[in-house]
């Protein structure tokens, strides 16, 4: 048995809006709550669709100069800043960007946990960064379809298994 209970593991959590709809929230969420809690919520770019639901703190950063990504720079030195405090850990970087890649890297030298979550198009080399790696629109598919057929088979347990997402919301309702 670990030191640390997994439930109990803390986790930051930032968001590149840019290069991932805020459509994914829920998911991003539901699949957080699985390993740990996440005590930094942030979002990077300008989204109000999901703020007040999830207490994420909008972060927005102008550019100076055109053809510069100035949401990319706040983020990583958030994540920097987090990182020498100390207390926490993990990270979950929501991005299909590639430019985040040394940043996975970085923290994970650190001994930290990475998890990132993007889209397919995500490239190979910030997949290959984190520890692990979740796939939000495939993720998406699994939730929203109505028996997760595409990804589950008839006869495993799985497939009998409530979601985490159905409870809460009937929970909530």
């Amino acid at each position: 048995m670990s030191d640390i209970n997994e439930v109990t593991k803390k986790y930051a959590l930032l968001i590149d809006s840019d290069n991932v709809s805020a459509k994914y929230v829920a998911i991003i969420f539901d699949e957080l709550s699985r390993v740990g809690y996440t005590t930094v919520r942030k979002i990077y770019g300008w989204t109000k669709d999901c703020l007040l639901t999830y207490s994420i703190q909008p972060v927005q950063q102008f550019a100076y100069t055109t053809g510069k990504n100035a949401t990319d720079s706040i983020m990583i030195i958030d994540a920097m800043d987090l990182l020498y405090k100390g207390n926490l850990d993990g990270f979950c970087l929501v991005s299909s960007d590639s430019d985040f890649t040394s940043l996975a890297v970085r923290l994970r030298e650190a001994g930290k946990e990475v998890i990132g979550m993007g889209e397919m198009k995500t490239p190979k080399a910030f997949v290959s960064a984190c520890t692990n790696f979740k796939r939000l629109d495939l993720l998406d598919r699994d939730y929203n379809s109505d028996e997760g057929e595409d990804y589950k088979s008839a006869d495993s347990d799985e497939a009998e298994l409530t979601s985490l997402r159905d409870i809460k919301q009937t929970i909530y309702s």
